[in-house]
């Protein structure tokens, strides 16, 4: 390089040593201001994520609990209707009559009071008892 003086690198020389004399710190008031400010906006950002998780996790509680529950059978099998007794005016020695008995249908009569045939009659299925052992999953 040549040692020939440069103006441009002279004009740059100069300008950085008019900035360095009038550098100045910044006004203590308008540091403190700024600071605020970003204090102000951290503490709105924390507070908007608070409410968006505090508010899903209130929906997602609210259709849980709201949603009903499935309904549980019974532990054991219901046993079996007692007897109907039977009127006081009526005797068991004289048979039955036209009541009709509860769970059974009969089939149509015919004319003469007698059942068409191939029409079979109905009665309810008989439970089977089942046995549960206490404390048994």
């Amino acid at each position: 390089m040549s040692d020939a003086p440069d103006p441009l690198r002279s004009l740059f020389q100069q300008a950085g040593q008019d900035g360095v004399r009038r550098a100045r710190p910044a006004p203590v008031a308008h540091i403190a201001e700024r600071g605020r400010h970003r204090h102000r906006r951290r503490l709105a950002v924390a507070v908007a994520g608070l409410c968006l998780a505090a508010g899903t996790g209130g929906a997602a509680a609210l259709s849980l609990l709201s949603q009903a529950p499935a309904p549980v059978p019974p532990a054991v099998v219901p046993s079996p209707a007692p007897p109907v007794p039977l009127p006081q005016d009526r005797s068991p020695s004289q048979g039955p009559t036209d009541a009709p008995v509860p769970g059974r249908t009969s089939p149509p009569a015919t004319a003469d009071g007698s059942t068409p045939p191939g029409t079979p009659t109905t009665s309810p299925p008989t439970p089977t008892p089942t046995r549960t052992t206490p404390g048994a999953a």
